[in-house]
């Protein structure tokens, strides 16, 4: 077994679930013992003791409907006013857009992406990751620490998209530092959190910064940055996020920097293409 605590972390799920169908497709699933909260919430909306339901000719104004009243019920948290998209997650097409804080409720699939601030030697090799620690204000995982860039991709944006917006709201990165960023691993999150159940695809990409060049948070949700030796960024995991450990892990699996059967083993299987 890995002694990685992220890859236990990735896809624990503990809470009993039924699957949440729009459009004939499931999108989700609803913790079991939120089913009774459901009943009446919308004509559209049908609760049986196996699934959810929602047939609507427009579901994103029914699902605006429904997650308002959980609101209001206490039932959604953090409310954010943020549309996300509501994925197939059999291709990752989008069906409606709703609200972001509704997502975990619904465990329906959310996209996020991050990225690994690294500084190479004189042969290319990375040596040091720049890392983040949270603002002691944040909703979530405050003061954990984090990616140099990390945040969920919203509805209309894709994932390297969001990665330019975010690299300069977090880490002060204009967009032309951005243009050699490198795509890596795609990893699916499917676990148990304290909003509902978090079904995710991170998309990992690599940003390489010269020596010399101190990343800058703009918005506040960012406490300070620190540069790391690699081996110190390893030893680090643990006072991560579970998304920025899974990223860095990967980043050093990647680039070959880690000598970790079962850490390969684990990676994999949390690939959406396993083979990357």
């Amino acid at each position: 077994m890995t002694r990685w605590r992220a890859l236990h972390e990735a896809t624990r799920a503990e809470r009993p679930r039924v699957p949440f169908v729009v459009a004939g497709r499931a999108v989700g699933s609803v913790a079991v013992d939120e089913l009774p909260g459901l009943r009446g919430l919308h004509p559209g909306l049908r609760v049986a003791a196996d699934r959810v339901v929602l047939t609507a000719q427009d579901p994103g104004a029914a699902l605006a409907t429904v997650n308002a009243r959980l609101r209001d019920a206490g039932r959604i948290l953090a409310w954010r006013d943020e549309p996300f998209a509501l994925p197939d997650p059999a291709d990752g097409s989008p069906l409606a857009s709703m609200e972001r804080a509704a997502a975990r409720f619904w465990g329906t699939l959310t996209l996020g992406a991050h990225g690994n601030g690294y500084v190479a030697d004189a042969a290319g090799r990375p040596v040091a990751l720049w890392i983040a620690r949270r603002s002691p204000l944040k909703a979530t995982d405050p003061g954990r620490l984090d990616n140099l860039v990390g945040g969920g991709v919203p509805w209309g944006q894709s994932p390297l998209e969001t990665l330019v917006r975010e690299a300069w709201e977090e880490a002060g990165l204009q967009p032309a530092e951005l243009q050699a960023a490198r795509a890596g691993s795609v990893l699916r999150l499917a676990r148990d959190i304290p909003e509902g159940f978090q079904q995710e695809w991170l998309h990992a990409f690599d940003v390489e910064l010269p020596p010399g060049r101190v990343p800058v948070n703009e918005d506040g949700e960012v406490a300070g940055f620190e540069l790391l030796p690699l081996a110190d960024a390893l030893a680090a995991v643990d006072e991560m996020t579970v998304d920025a450990a899974l990223v860095t892990l990967d980043f050093a699996a990647r680039h070959g920097l880690v000598d970790d059967d079962a850490l390969r083993a684990g990676l994999r299987a949390l690939r959406r293409h396993p083979g990357a």
